[in-house]
């Protein structure tokens, strides 16, 4: 059982940028690999970042490739996602969530969700 709590998300302008964490509860926390994905108004949940249990496997989706970066401390339980450059287009519900196994960029295959975090980018 993995509980994930996400915060760094609110309002910034296009260009600015961003760190969300994620903290997870846990004792078991660096055998999860992590994901990122995100939900904008009327719009499906899609993926955004993956990384591996040992951060040495790491997957974007092509709209943010070169903008944001993921990465995880397993020591401090934690798991972040650096985006910058933010877009309009960025805006959406932030997700954290957490699977047993290898990063994967598909949703149903993560069992563990976070609440979400709002970032809003304004042009």
């Amino acid at each position: 059982q993995v509980d994930l709590v996400e915060s760094g998300g609110g309002l910034v302008q296009a260009g600015d940028s961003l760190r969300l964490s994620c903290a997870a509860s846990g004792r078991t926390f660096n055998t999860y690999a992590m994901g990122w994905f995100r939900q904008a108004p009327g719009k499906e949940r899609e993926f955004v970042a993956s990384i591996s249990y040992a951060g040495d496997l790491t997957y974007y989706a092509d709209s943010v490739k070169g903008r944001f970066t993921i990465s995880r401390g397993n020591a401090e339980n934690s798991a972040n996602l650096q985006m910058n450059s933010l877009k309009p287009d960025d805006t959406a519900v932030y997700y954290c969530a957490a699977r047993y196994g290898g990063p994967s960029i598909d949703r149903p295959l993560y069992a563990y969700w976070g609440q979400g975090t709002q970032v809003t980018v304004s042009s």
